[in-house]
């Protein structure tokens, strides 16, 4: 783990899969279009399925615009299919995003929101207005407070995670070590 820490802290504005009071936060600044995020996305879900209730698991929007330039409206279809949708959906959105990233053009982000169940043209609205662009720069904000530079960046209970994410059971391991150690405390 580095000094580097989550600024804010996870809090009721976040999108958060797994059990409220788990011993072991994750937290993922990502970016939609980004190809490594992509890559960590199924090694992500691999560690929701080992560590069960005790990994809960919150995502933020860091897109990074000049390398990704679908990121940021991939990001607003996101927040858009939460506030219209819920939560679920958002995840279900999230993942159809990572799963289709070679297709993140704004007629294939409403195809993805209706299949969610969200009004895509609630979500289509949402885009043109830009409505959900304050939502995704404050991930952005918080990104940059907490010394994020590239993606995908974690922190596992408010710390910079610089381990080898790729490697999905040392990951594990160490999440596994943090939850026992909490635990034991």
């Amino acid at each position: 783990m580095s000094n580097a820490t989550l600024n804010p802290p996870v809090g009721p504005q976040d999108h958060v899969q797994g059990a409220p009071h788990a011993p072991v936060t994750l937290v993922e600044y990502g970016d939609f279009e980004c190809g490594h995020c992509g890559r960590a996305h199924p090694v992500v879900q691999e560690l929701q399925r080992q560590l069960g209730d005790t990994l809960r698991f919150v995502y933020r929007s860091f897109p990074l615009n000049q390398a990704h330039p679908h990121a940021e409206h991939a990001a607003e279809a996101a927040e858009s299919v939460a506030a219209h949708g819920g939560e679920d959906a958002f995840w279900e959105m999230h993942d159809l995003l990572f799963e289709n990233q070679e297709a993140l053009e704004d007629e294939d982000l409403l195809a993805y929101a209706a299949s969610t169940g969200v009004d895509e043209q609630a979500v289509a609205s949402d885009l043109a207005s830009g409505a959900m662009a304050t939502r995704v720069h404050q991930d952005f904000r918080s990104g940059v407070r907490s010394g994020v530079n590239g993606t995908p960046t974690f922190f596992v209970n408010g710390r910079r995670y610089d381990g080898d994410w790729t490697d999905v059971e040392a990951f594990a391991a160490d999440l596994h070590a943090l939850a026992r150690a909490t635990a034991a405390r």
